[in-house]
C-alpha cells in the first residue's frame, strides 16, 4: 500500500493523495471508489463536508501553517 499524504493549501483544504478510509462519527464509511487525491474541507463552510467544494474562497478562510523545521543539533 501506498504512503498517504496529507498536504496543507494556503487559504484552502487538506489534500490527501494515497489509499485511505475515511469514516464518519457513526462509524461508516464514504465511498472514496477511484478518486487518487481527495480534498477535504478546513473552513466549515463547504456544503459537500467533509470535502471541499470551493467555498473557502468567498468566505474569506485564511491559513498559512507551515511545518517548523527541526532544531539543529549543536
Amino acid at each position: 500500500m501506498p504512503d498517504v499524504v496529507i498536504k496543507t493549501r494556503a487559504n484552502g483544504p487538506l489534500l490527501v493523495t494515497g489509499e485511505f478510509t475515511l469514516i464518519d462519527h457513526l462509524g461508516q464509511a464514504f465511498d472514496l471508489t477511484g478518486q487518487e487525491n481527495v480534498a477535504l474541507c478546513r473552513c466549515s463552510h463547504s456544503a459537500k463536508r467533509p470535502f471541499c467544494d470551493g467555498t473557502h474562497r468567498q468566505c474569506g478562510f485564511l491559513a498559512s501553517e507551515t511545518a517548523r523545521p527541526e532544531p539543529s543539533a549543536s
